[in-house]
């Protein structure tokens, strides 16, 4: 029997990126260089984890097309619809094993993104009886939902939940509230996570351990999420 937590309630794991393997920024990057555009980190991180109609119009931007965000958006999901024909969307290794260490220390755990419930239903719906609370929240309407999902959903603190995602502007949300917080990045992200001090950095799920978790919480505890101490 696992020592309960002593701050830590909740643990909210983004789907594409931390759960499935990241079937986004791969087609936006070549949505953008097929154009002519520049793909690099500071373009990633105008798009990624905006709401979709901020997301469109970046994108075109990038792209240097002439067209709304609602239609750079539609060509967009058709190419990635493509890309996801030949490299079909999986769990990533390890994420059974996190869900389960997260609830074998007593933690709820909530996965979250942007896409629509049907998204989480078809891909990961097999496992929705591991998760708590409404099991899935979109966050597309309130990107990028760090208050949302613990007050009006679970009715927590800031403080009592930790975030798992791939992009630095929810590590960004998440440094502003001093909000627990895993990156889980791409090379670009990881660059964009390093120069906010983001303190706990992963390449795998399995580095998310009881060990770290315990840690996590006991920052929390201290009121010290993101004060101290280098990225580990």
């Amino acid at each position: 029997m696992h020592q309960r937590l002593d701050r830590l309630r909740l643990v909210a794991l983004n789907i594409d990126g931390v759960l499935l393997n990241d079937t986004f920024s791969p087609v936006i990057g070549a949505f953008v260089t097929s154009r002519g555009g520049v793909y690099d980190a500071e373009t990633e991180r105008r798009i990624l984890s905006q709401p979709r109609r901020i997301a469109g119009g970046e994108m075109a931007r990038a792209a240097g097309l002439d067209v709304t965000g609602e239609q750079a958006l539609e060509i967009y999901f058709a190419e990635r619809d493509r890309y996801v024909a030949e490299h079909p969307i999986r769990p990533l290794p390890g994420a059974a094993e996190l869900i389960a260490r997260v609830r074998d220390l007593g933690l709820a755990v909530v996965c979250y993104g942007g896409l629509s419930r049907p998204h989480f239903d078809t891909h990961l719906g097999a496992w929705a009886h591991l998760f708590d609370g409404p099991g899935y929240v979109c966050t597309d309407s309130f990107r990028p939902g760090i208050k949302e999902i613990a007050g009006d959903v679970f009715g927590l603190g800031l403080d009592q939940v930790l975030f798992v995602d791939d992009v630095a502007r929810v590590a960004e949300a998440a440094k502003a509230l001093d909000v627990p917080f895993i990156g889980h990045p791409s090379s670009f992200q990881r660059a964009f996570m390093e120069e906010l001090g983001v303190r706990h950095l992963v390449d795998s799920l399995d580095a998310i351990d009881e060990e770290l978790l315990r840690t996590l919480d006991a920052q929390a505890a201290a009121g010290g999420v993101w004060r101290t101490a280098p990225v580990s």
